[in-house]
């Protein structure tokens, strides 16, 4: 698992190719390497976070129960091994169109929220990742709505 999440980032031999032109493998690699990124940001991987993780991973990415736990023990793997926002972002800009964007940015959000609480670290992180995804402010700020509204339901 943590092969293919190389593989994304760092361009493991696969040929380049146009946003929006992926498999759901990528898609869900990325959205966990952000995601978990976005956990641990503030030093501490909260039960809410990562319980908030594998809700999206299953429930918005339709990922299989079994695979869940895997890709997030991956993306765990990656960050300790200082996989930076620049890296995740730029295959996610690359790979994934503006749509796909805007949803990963609404994911992050319910993740920086989960535990209730949006330190100074994850508002600061959310504003880097939405500029890196070429995201826009008001994108971003509708996605935190919409993700604050699930949270409360």
């Amino acid at each position: 698992m943590i092969k293919s999440l190389k593989s994304l980032l760092f361009g493991g031999g696969k040929e380049t190719v146009q946003a929006g032109q992926h498999d759901n493998s990528d898609l869900h690699h990325a959205a966990a390497g952000l995601l978990v990124e976005a956990a641990i940001l503030d030093g501490h991987f909260h039960d809410a976070e990562r319980k908030r993780i594998e809700s999206l991973l299953t429930e918005r990415l339709d990922v299989e129960d079994s695979q869940v736990l895997a890709l997030i023990e991956a993306a765990e793997a990656a960050a300790a091994e200082s996989v930076g926002l620049h890296t995740i972002t730029k295959a996610v800009r690359d790979h994934f169109d503006d749509l796909e964007r805007i949803a990963m940015i609404e994911m992050l959000w319910e993740v920086v929220y989960a535990d209730a609480d949006l330190d100074d670290f994850e508002s600061n992180m959310m504003r880097r990742v939405s500029g890196l995804l070429y995201v826009t402010d008001r994108e971003s700020g509708d996605a935190r709505k919409r993700a604050m509204e699930r949270l409360k339901g």
